[in-house]
């Protein structure tokens, strides 16, 4: 029974007996002294899909939902949504783009290391790698002699996605990413 401060984006919990996922977390500190944090979680129903957000004190307690996890690799999106496979057994897996809409910006063909959440045998959800390594598609070219300092300029992938990298990137470079925070890590 995970408590509402452990809860992360992706995990499934169960709200008013209904089974739940977590798309965003917002952390809300108080000024006063001896207020407790406060977390605004916005939830998606797994079947309905239907938004619901909640306010939950740190220390609130949440229920587990039993459902199976595995892991799995991203084959390819087509009109029906975004075919996933599994490693173990090559069983395939399909959920509806708008099921996805954050983390498909991450999905690159062949990615590994895809948790996937499964109710009653249906792909419900994903959770992300911490970090995925991606193509850079447009960026302005790299400057000669660019410091390390941190300035940055905007790069553009595949997928749609756009971020911040450090000036010296240039266009065609594999980079690092990270998926909670949509920022740059490293070169790939």
């Amino acid at each position: 029974m995970p408590k509402a401060s452990d809860l992360k984006r992706g995990m499934v919990v169960e709200v008013n007996g209904e089974p739940h996922v977590v798309k965003n977390i917002e952390v809300r500190n108080p000024s006063s002294r001896g207020a407790s944090t406060l977390y605004k979680i916005r939830f998606n129903h797994l079947k309905t899909k239907q938004k619901r957000d909640e306010s939950l004190k740190g220390e609130e307690m949440l229920k587990d939902v039993d459902c199976e996890k595995k892991v799995l690799q991203f084959s390819y999106k087509d009109d029906d949504g975004y075919t996933f496979m599994s490693l173990e057994d090559y069983e395939q897996y399909t959920i509806n783009a708008e099921d996805i809409e954050d983390e498909s910006l991450y999905l690159v063909e062949g990615l590994e290391g895809i948790v996937s959440i499964l109710l009653e045998g249906v792909l419900v959800a994903i959770e992300l790698p911490a970090a995925v390594a991606m193509e850079i598609t447009e960026t302005a070219p790299g400057i000669k002699g660019a410091s390390a300092t941190a300035r940055t300029k905007p790069a553009s992938f595949a997928t749609g996605l756009e971020i911040q990298v450090p000036e010296y990137i240039e266009p065609g470079e594999t980079i690092k990413i990270n998926t909670v925070t949509s920022k740059f890590m490293s070169r790939a």
